[in-house]
């Protein structure tokens, strides 16, 4: 099999010759729909975003937007996509489209495609018109619209002013909106996807057993979940794996469940789904989530994915480890449970062995009273971090009585402030021991000098984010 069946704007498709490396990005611009355009082919810039249909709890159906220069082909057997094109027609503009032209949104138009698909995601929410959704960052409009659905469109010309001019003055879908009333219907399941190709196989397994089935019998086939990391590696690297597992449509790995003892996310659920079902249970993750990637990653990222990578400058490990957080790893043999802290062996390195794979995350309770996610990099948003840092600390009265704090960017994996946690636990939480603390978490790791940062600024950063922390939890204003 080398073809893969799915719907593009309402029409039936099948697209032929669809290699493991094959991208929606390539396949729509093959087939005319040009308004699907590559500019960073990384996932940075948002030119290539499209709509796909995704279910909700109610059986009904969510538009998300993604890049569709990350997506695989081989993980849309049977799923509906829209494009910009799919998007009003000529002579007739979708009110998007129309507030764009009006407000003068739109001046060389390279980006304006994907800018009015992400404002098409935002637009169709079901949720939008209840204010902030996250009730963490600012940004949304008296309509409901929430800007930071833009946060992944670049745009190099207009400035930015009349596009979110243009989000804000958007009204509710008018009775008769085509796509308004495709939310009424359930989504198309992921459906089961096995091509054999002359450049590698690609396998979407229906189950967990049929994945573990397949990784037993190829040990180093690469493991797909977001797809946001191997995207850029097959895209800017030209990286090819001679078998592919994608394990994004399995239903083990995508759950969320409470128990007296911990929270369990599957490693396979998106960034935005654990977001929208949690809201503010969790508030380091609350305050985590708008700082990681933009919404067009967070849409389709996973913590499976972000974790399995091994990269020492992940967002997610650093938050991980201020949760004190287990990863639940799981193979033809069983599962076992390990804890965040010790799951990375050294750069792009883990303990997982061979056959096995991340079936989920699980952070004990109960959570820690007090938390802060703190990220240091060249953009507020959408960027890699040169600093990641997560604290959850409990007090006993005025005494420590637990501090987890994580790091990122400061060494081959992400660590634990071990030094810093030991001379603050059982000691007074007050200026002068912070201040101590704050000293020995800058020496923390061995952190390099890159394009991103020099190991100085590195250090600092370590130090500050401590101060920071303690000035923002006792209200005593900047520490210098």
């Amino acid at each position: 099999m080398q073809t893969v069946q799915l719907n593009v704007n309402g029409t039936r498709k099948v697209a032929r010759d669809v290699r493991p490396h094959t991208t929606l990005l390539n396949y729509l611009r093959s087939e005319g729909l040009t308004g699907c355009k590559e500019g960073c082919a990384e996932g940075e810039c948002g030119a290539c975003a499209v709509l796909l249909a995704r279910p909700t709890d109610d059986g009904g159906t969510r538009l998300e937007s993604v890049n569709a220069c990350l997506v695989l082909m081989g993980t849309l057997e049977g799923q509906e996509v829209v494009t910009a094109e799919g998007i009003g027609q000529p002579g007739a503009l979708h009110p998007i489209q129309h507030e764009m032209a009006v407000r003068g949104g739109s001046q060389c138009g390279y980006c304006t495609p994907g800018f009015v698909v992400s404002m098409a995601a935002e637009y169709y929410r079901p949720e939008r018109g209840e204010g902030d959704p996250h009730g963490v960052h600012q940004g949304t409009g008296p309509n409901g619209f929430d800007i930071h659905a833009l946060s992944g469109n670049l745009c190099r010309c207009t400035g930015y002013r009349p596009i979110q001019d243009a989000a804000y003055a958007l009204g509710s879908p008018a009775e008769g909106d085509v796509l308004a009333e495709r939310r009424t219907q359930p989504a198309p399941a992921p459906q089961p996807t096995h091509l054999s190709t002359p450049d590698g196989d690609f396998h979407r397994p229906a189950t967990l057993a049929e994945a573990l089935e397949l990784l037993e019998a190829n040990p180093a086939a690469k493991l797909l979940s977001g797809g946001t990391d191997w995207g850029v590696e097959v895209n800017i690297r030209h990286t090819r794996a001679a078998v592919t597992i994608a394990l994004d449509g399995l239903p083990e790995l995508r759950g969320l469940t409470w128990t007296d003892e911990h929270l369990e996310i599957g490693a396979g659920l998106p960034l935005t789904e654990i977001e929208r079902r949690l809201g503010d249970q969790v508030p380091l993750l609350a305050e985590w989530f708008p700082q990681f990637a933009s919404r067009l990653i967070r849409n389709s990222a996973t913590l499976g994915g972000n974790i399995g990578t091994a990269s020492p400058i992940g967002d997610s490990p650093p938050v991980l480890l201020a949760l004190d957080a287990d990863v639940v790893l799981v193979g033809k043999n069983g599962e076992r449970e390990v804890k965040v802290s010790e799951f990375f062996t050294g750069y792009r390195k883990t303990v997982m062995a061979a056959g096995e794979l991340i079936k989920a995350v699980r952070i004990p309770l109960p959570l820690a009273p007090t938390t802060g996610f703190f990220k240091i990099a060249k953009r507020r948003f959408d960027d890699i971090s040169s600093v990641a840092v997560g604290i959850a600390l409990e007090l006993d009265g005025e005494t420590v009585k637990h501090i987890h704090i994580g790091l990122g960017g400061v060494a081959a994996t992400p660590i634990r402030g071990t030094k810093a946690e030991q001379a603050l636990t059982s000691q007074i939480w007050n200026e002068k021991n912070v201040r101590a603390a704050a000293k020995l978490l800058g020496s923390e790791g061995t952190p390099l000098d890159d394009h991103r940062a020099s190991a100085a600024y590195r250090a600092a950063m370590l130090e500050q984010t401590l101060l920071k922390f303690y000035s923002e939890q006792t209200g005593q204003g900047a520490l210098v």
